[in-house]
């Protein structure tokens, strides 16, 4: 089953009191709509994204968000409209071809999890439509137009709204139609849908699943996510090495990329040296042996596999036993081919793995000289060092 979400983030940030639109200020370095894409983007439930934004920004939310943060589960950038409604509106128009479900999440809600999508998706696929939100704490009085109370609500089944909330396509389609043809306007998407008959599912979501709207909650936020960073202890580096020779009628594959030569590497897997000595380097960092005790050449699952699947692994090995990766650094040594024209596809494909910041990979090539069997071009050796820390974290899961 396919799920779309739609990110409205059409704001001007007229609460805020700031020049920048509220979905693009800096939460604890970030932008605050990348902070939000980035979860959906990371869900292995989310097939695509549809993003909404102002007419005038939607060049520069390619550039500064898309691109720059390689969100490539966005397949369209449409205008919003005058009204949030409008604006989901349009992203629903975009959606290309017809999907199972559809999210909706506030582009300025940065605190979501991945457990929230989930658990909302799972609910709309049994029930048609859900909601994220949470139980109202305080005690809720009701008034009178001059605000004199005219009764205290029991709040055992008053909930807070948030987003995401999550339809069936054909519910929420359904529902959009029907308010155009009204002319009626919403406070959430959940609110057309309930007009239709369609009961909506609460789940319980977190109080930190706040909307920047106000200076005090972008105030809030940066407080809940620092108080989220992970406390790193006990800094840790390790060195991997790898060389293979070269052979003909095999693919010549280093970093992930394949490049153009008259022979590629030997070997029992892709034989990426660059790849196998980073593993080697990062098992090294975090006291878990070496590469061929996990991916031994005598096992059949790993002929000619892809080394960064092999990377892949690797992460989780060491993430499992609490350690975070910090960087990596490369030196990849033969005489040819050069190496300069990939390197940069090979970073992208190493800090894409790991999950790491491009500035944190660091490829080199270097030349022998013509010295020994790397100099007589026999082969490749690889030299790599990795930095890891221990990780604690400071809080549970929402």
């Amino acid at each position: 089953m396919s799920t779309v979400a739609i990110i409205p983030s059409g704001g001007v940030g007229k609460r805020l009191g700031s020049s920048i639109a509220k979905q693009y200020l800096l939460l604890d370095g970030v932008p605050v709509l990348a902070r939000t894409l980035k979860i959906f983007q990371q869900s292995k439930i989310i097939d695509k994204i549809v993003l909404v934004v102002p007419q005038d920004d939607l060049i520069s939310a390619r550039k500064q968000l898309v691109d720059k943060y390689d969100l490539n589960k966005v397949v369209a950038i449409v205008a919003g409209g005058k009204e949030r409604q409008d604006s989901v509106r349009n992203g629903l128009y975009a959606i290309a071809g017809k999907c199972d479900v559809v999210v909706i999440h506030d582009g300025v809600r940065p605190l979501l999890t991945e457990e929230m999508i989930g658990k909302v998706v799972t609910a709309a696929k049994n029930g048609g439509a859900s909601s994220i939100g949470v139980k109202v704490k305080d005690t809720v009085k009701q008034t009178t137009d001059d605000d004199l109370v005219a009764a205290t609500l029991p709040r055992n089944n008053l909930w807070l709204t948030q987003t995401p909330q999550a339809f069936a396509f054909d519910v929420l389609q359904k529902a959009y139609a029907a308010a155009a043809n009204d002319k009626f306007y919403g406070t959430d998407d959940a609110s057309l849908v309930e007009r239709i008959g369609v009961k909506v599912k609460m789940i319980a979501g977190s109080y930190e699943n706040i909307k920047i709207t106000t200076p005090d909650d972008l105030i809030i936020a940066e407080a809940f996510i620092k108080n989220k960073v992970e406390t790193l202890i006990n800094t840790r580096s390790g060195f991997g090495y790898d060389s293979h020779r070269f052979a003909a009628g095999r693919k010549l594959i280093l970093g992930g990329v394949e490049i153009a030569f008259d022979c590629g590497l030997q070997g029992h897997s892709d034989a990426d040296a660059l790849i196998h000595a980073i593993c080697d380097a990062l098992l090294g960092a975090a006291g878990c042996g070496d590469i061929g005790r996990h991916f031994p050449d005598s096992d059949n699952a790993y002929k000619d596999i892809s080394s960064i699947i092999i990377l892949e692994l690797v992460k989780k090995i060491i993430e499992s036993k609490g350690f975070l990766i910090n960087n990596i650094d490369a030196t990849v040594v033969m005489e040819k081919p050069k190496l300069a024209p990939y390197a940069a596809t090979m970073v992208k494909n190493i800090s894409r793995t790991l999950e790491i910041s491009e500035a944190a990979v660091n490829v080199k090539a270097k030349t022998n000289e013509g010295m020994g069997f790397v100099g007589r071009n026999e082969g490749v050796a690889v030299f790599a060092t990795a930095c890891v820390s221990e990780r604690k974290s400071n809080v549970s899961k929402a």
